[in-house]
């Protein structure tokens, strides 16, 4: 029985309607590029201080002197949490006193803005930090909000495979692109900072969703050398030019409601992509459906000028390949930790994809913090990731997987660890490192997704890549809160996930190394943990073709 890459071969690899898929499907990713680091605009927490109120009785000096001095990140400025008790200060102002010289400052009673606070207006006109004052006793909400997207991310992550196997990849596609872009539509008229955050979590489920159909239908579409080329640089550097979009819309657009309304353009260009888009053949086969199949199989030949076979599906294929579907062995997931070995590395693989995805969303999510301009950080934080992806795919195709991995992880985390050794006054050379090591992380983030689908055989490698991908959804909902760190301590968010990243980078030296080695079929293929006892099997150096064959989907989330 001939298999589906087979069955097409008479389309060839890159003819007119290749073409089309590969960019139209990577068009398709950009939007998900810009929702899902848009709140760092979204969410900016701007410049603020207590609001004393219009009727105060305040000389100017008393004005002026009316909020305290605090260390913040190693530099004085006004307090923004706290105040000089107003009525303490009334008096010393009708009285004629001076603050500073008639009067100790150290020394006056202090209380919580209690009239609100001013906001400044040189980075945002308005976020969701001002409108609903998500600051001081408050400002927990902020992270939460970005840790709740990221959890729409990891249900939607969990569902979205279920859906397009039940329903069909481009009902799916379609479905969640109207999620994502009808539920950050219906954000812009919120009136709460709850009703902003449940919206914001279903907008995750659809991003993420809209994200993973698309990078499935792009891979089932496509021939295998196109296919390779699709998961590792098309839909990344796609992704990547959303990401770097976002800071452009948010430097002309500084209110948060008209920003997501223009968010949301996008998605809505994407809708008249439904009557060029086909469904998948191959999980039409799946279904049996291969009427429909054929009638794709058929156009695609004539967009590309090919003359199609007369019979694609002769009776005898037909039932050979439902009986096949019918006879395939299931898998559960505690067959991830049914031996010592498989079950190390399951738990070892579970902490890389964690790891990691807390150094790649900090640092993504750490932008506005930087010093400098926080549009041109965050474009930075974007484009570097286009050299990241290329980097990483042209390790994967010439050195070994866990030197690849475990040395861009020493590159990144080491770097971010040099930050609090960079004297205060170099600003740039901050910059510079944080960004260096987004470098590192990203490429070695990029190269996961290969690297665990060849650890695992066929039986569990679906799951096993599902398993440690959902994982990484857990590392993105902690990362927030390392961010969140620096406002106690600048240098604490790079001091932990740096640690984190080198340690990750160390334990990855202990995973078999996969590069050179067949793809395993059955448990007892599968390779072995360093320093496990490992009995004597000849490994064959695999064939090019399988190599290319192995690489077969990068990712960046």
């Amino acid at each position: 029985m001939r298999d589906y890459d087979e069955l097409i071969s008479f389309l060839g690899e890159w003819g007119p309607f290749q073409r089309l898929i590969f960019f139209l499907l990577s068009a398709s990713i950009v939007p998900n590029g810009f929702n899902g680091m848009s709140a760092v605009f979204l969410a900016g927490a701007p410049e603020h201080r207590c609001r004393l109120p219009p009727g105060a009785n305040l000389s100017r000096e008393w004005l002026n002197a009316s909020i305290p001095r605090e260390l913040q990140g190693g530099r004085e400025g006004p307090s923004r949490c706290r105040r000089y008790r107003l009525e303490s200060l009334a008096n010393f102002s009708a009285l004629g006193l001076q603050p500073g010289r008639d009067v100790d400052l150290s020394q006056l009673e202090q209380e919580k803005c209690l009239d609100g606070w001013e906001y400044s207006r040189e980075l945002y006109l308005s976020t969701i930090v001002t409108e609903w004052n998500l600051v001081c006793e408050d400002d927990w909400k902020t992270p939460l909000t970005t840790s709740l997207f990221f959890v729409g991310v990891l249900i939607g992550s969990f569902i979205s495979g279920q859906l397009s196997d039940r329903f069909g990849r481009k009902n799916i596609l379609f479905a969640t692109m109207a999620v994502q872009t009808g539920f950050s539509f219906v954000q812009i008229f919120s009136t709460s900072w709850e009703m902003f955050t449940v919206l914001f979590l279903i907008v995750g489920m659809g991003q993420i969703s809209n994200y993973v159909v698309a990078f499935i239908l792009g891979t089932e579409i496509l021939g295998k050398s196109v296919r390779i080329i699709f998961s590792t640089l098309g839909v990344c550097i796609f992704f990547a030019i959303g990401y770097m979009l976002l800071p452009l819309f948010a430097y002309f657009i500084r209110d948060w409601r008209m920003l997501l309304l223009a968010l949301t353009v996008p998605g809505v260009l994407c809708i008249p992509l439904w009557w060029i888009i086909p469904e998948s053949p191959r999980w039409l086969i799946s279904q049996g459906r291969f009427k429909e199949a054929e009638i794709i199989i058929r156009k695609a030949a004539k967009t590309n000028g090919i003359v199609a076979p007369a019979m694609l599906f002769d009776s005898t294929e037909m039932q050979d390949m439902k009986l096949q579907q019918q006879q395939q062995q299931k898998a559960y997931i505690l067959d991830l930790f049914r031996t010592r070995n498989i079950a190390v590395i399951t738990v070892m693989s579970l902490l890389l994809w964690m790891l990691t995805s807390i150094g790649y969303f900090g640092l993504s999510l750490n932008t506005p913090n930087l010093h400098g301009n926080a549009y041109i950080n965050c474009f930075l934080s974007a484009i570097i990731e286009v050299p990241a992806y290329v980097i990483a795919w042209l390790l994967l195709r010439t050195l070994p997987r866990r030197y690849s991995i475990s040395g861009t992880l020493f590159l990144g985390g080491g770097v971010i660890l040099f930050i609090q050794l960079v004297p205060t006054d170099f600003h740039i050379l901050s910059v510079f490192l944080v960004m260096l090591g987004k470098f590192g992380i990203t490429s070695a983030f990029s190269m996961l997704y290969v690297y665990t689908s060849e650890l695992y055989p066929t039986i569990v490698r679906n799951m096993a890549v599902g398993a440690t991908s959902m994982s990484s959804r857990v590392g993105s909902i902690i990362a927030p809160y390392f961010v969140y760190l620096g406002a106690y301590d600048r240098f604490l968010p790079y001091i932990l996930m740096g640690s984190l990243t080198v340690l990750i980078g160390i334990l990855t030296l202990f995973l078999p190394e996969s590069y050179g080695n067949p793809l395993p079929e059955t448990f007892d293929q599968m390779l072995r943990v360093k320093g496990f006892r490992n009995r004597q099997r000849t490994n064959h150096v695999r064939s090019s073709k399988e190599i290319e064959d192995s690489k077969t989907q990068i990712t960046p989330l």
